[in-house]
């Protein structure tokens, strides 16, 4: 069997991925290591025999396919997050990474480490290969060659054997602060609803009008005054039905019908009047409703109100579905590819939305090749750039960090004249989990036999110490951002992820997107704050 696996990586590649997947499944006391199984997995068949290898094109492959789909998802709500609390988190960031740094020079000191082996425990417990590589390079090209082969090879001992601490340190430090926290997800959820888009429970009610302060005065001013982040449908005024719009106004008796969550909903009945039980069957000879694809792909990217719909069309948009999640429809929602849009129009309209907005399953779920060509194109060659600061540091934001600057970037413009940058949103979940199974197989593998070979009672105290590094790190950050700040502990678990196996079990724990994007606030500084860390660590301690 190793004889056929050693001949054919690809057949090893799946085998690995498709036992860590089942692995990741299997719940102890309701907690499970979802796909960060597949990362261990690859490290015991690594282990085994040293002809186990797969190609470095997967994981490179991997690895940018993974950041890029995660910066295109992300760019939207990243730039926002920054625009509104942008110094306090880049600062906050860049703090926990010093204190990283702090840790290991005291880990130094407790243990007696080289400054080789500690640098090297430093970049695997942070998951930094880049980093790693920064310090590699610079001992070769700043050492004699004897000396400098000894350092590299302690650099990368330190490195194999804290890297698997670097994963597991993190989400033990998540479960374990989740309970002394009392982190409550849902209600977490909830709050930021509003900010990040989030799946919510959408409820749609029928609601008497009887107080008399909301009658007489247009829709639009009334949402001017309560600022309510609900959909309004139909109306049913002295037995006669309507679509609510902009400049609807209200009267003593009508009975309409709104859409938002239970809280909002109940919030905008208390103003109106009351709940009411009367059930009306819909005239559906004059209005109707159907849910629509956007496949169009001039309208993706662009927001409802820079369409005009309600000049073209007799209709409202009460909501959209993204993948799983419900939202509100509003003026400043910006469309995607393989949004599922709720109408309520006239009858005669309807086919007419359909083929203004496509209405395709196909169409929407497919990858335009072009602009995400393109867009990776554009990353890799951000990545291939060396910036130099001085004769002793200089970095490359790799195969990782170019990839997902420029996601980010494209991802918060979505559209630049006829091109959509942006990804379906099942196309874009597609990718990410691929993305993410073919890194992690892809680094297990290759990890397990260096493992095996530096296995030493020296090495086991680069494990703990790697393991220290990662968890005390991980608990400052949650604590600090969590009780002095008040940042959501989901996006701060997304902080913490410094490795995508990790990204993908705080996901996993919030049950929300959340984390993906502390995950993408993080990431670029992190990147080029850790590369400068380990190498200021190396010369000092050196």
């Amino acid at each position: 069997m190793i004889e056929i696996f050693s001949e054919y990586p690809l057949l090893l590649l799946f085998v690995v991925a498709s036992l860590g997947y089942l692995l990741g499944t299997i719940k102890v006391k309701g907690s499970s290591l979802g796909v960060a199984a597949v990362l261990f997995t690859g490290l015991a068949f690594g282990a085994i025999d040293p002809r186990l290898q797969i190609p470095e094109i997967i994981f490179l492959l991997g690895l940018t396919l993974f950041v890029y789909s995660i910066g295109l998802s992300s760019g939207p709500a990243f730039f926002s997050s920054y625009q509104k609390n942008g110094i306090r988190d880049f600062l906050f960031i860049l703090m926990m990474l010093v204190f990283s740094g702090v840790i290991a020079s005291g880990l130094w000191l407790l243990f007696g480490f080289s400054a080789a082996t500690i640098t090297g425990i430093y970049t695997g417990s942070t998951t930094n290969t880049a980093a790693l590589a920064g310090v590699l390079d610079y001992i070769h090209s700043s050492i004699d060659k004897e000396t400098a082969a000894t350092l590299i090879q302690e650099a990368v001992v330190g490195y194999s054997f804290s890297y698997p601490m670097g994963v597991f340190g993190s989400i033990i430090a998540i479960v374990l602060m989740e309970k002394v926290l009392k982190v409550d997800y849902v209600e977490e959820q909830n709050q930021l609803k509003k900010i990040y888009p989030i799946a919510e429970k959408m409820v749609t009610v029928s609601i008497e009008v009887t107080n008399e302060a909301v009658c007489h005065i247009q829709l639009r001013d009334l949402l001017k005054e309560y600022e309510w982040e609900v959909s309004f449908g139909r109306i049913f005024h002295e037995g006669h039905q309507a679509l609510i719009n902009w400049d609807t106004v209200f009267e003593i008796g009508d009975i309409i019908v709104v859409i938002g969550s239970e809280e909002d909903v109940a919030t905008v009945a208390q103003a109106f009047g009351k709940f009411s039980d009367a059930l009306y069957q819909y005239d559906r000879s004059q209005f109707d409703s159907r849910r629509i694809f956007v496949s169009n792909t001039m309208i993706a990217g662009r927001t409802i109100a820079s369409l005009n719909i309600q000049e073209k069309f007799h209709t409202v948009i009460t909501r959209i579905r993204r993948g799983d999640m419900d939202m509100l429809a509003k003026a400043d929602t910006v469309l995607e590819m393989g949004d599922r849009v709720r109408f309520i129009a006239r009858r005669e309209d309807l086919d007419k939305l359909s083929d203004y907005f496509g209405d395709s399953y196909t169409e929407s779920s497919k990858v335009n090749l072009f602009s995400f060509g393109l867009g990776i194109g554009l990353g890799l060659v951000l990545g291939s750039i060396e910036f130099s600061f001085g004769p002793n540091f200089s970095f490359k934001l790799g195969y990782a960090g170019g990839p997902l600057i420029v996601g980010l970037l494209l991802g918060a413009l979505r559209r630049t004249g006829p091109v959509v940058w942006s990804l379906p949103y099942s196309a874009n979940v597609t990718l990410q989990q691929i993305g993410l199974i073919l890194l992690l197989t892809s680094i297990g593998v290759r990890s397990g036999n260096a493992f095996m070979q530096s296995f030493s009672i020296a090495g086991l105290w680069a494990f703990v110490a790697g393991g220290l590094i990662s968890m005390l790190t991980a608990f400052a950050t949650l604590a600090v951002g969590f009780k002095v700040l008040k940042m959501p502990f989901s996006l701060l678990t997304g902080m913490v992820a410094n490795q995508p196996a990790i990204l993908d079990f705080a996901s996993s724990r919030s049950n929300n997107k959340v984390p993906m994007f502390g995950y993408a606030m993080m990431f670029p500084i992190a990147l080029i704050s850790k590369i400068l860390i380990a190498q200021i660590l190396f010369l000092i301690l050196y």
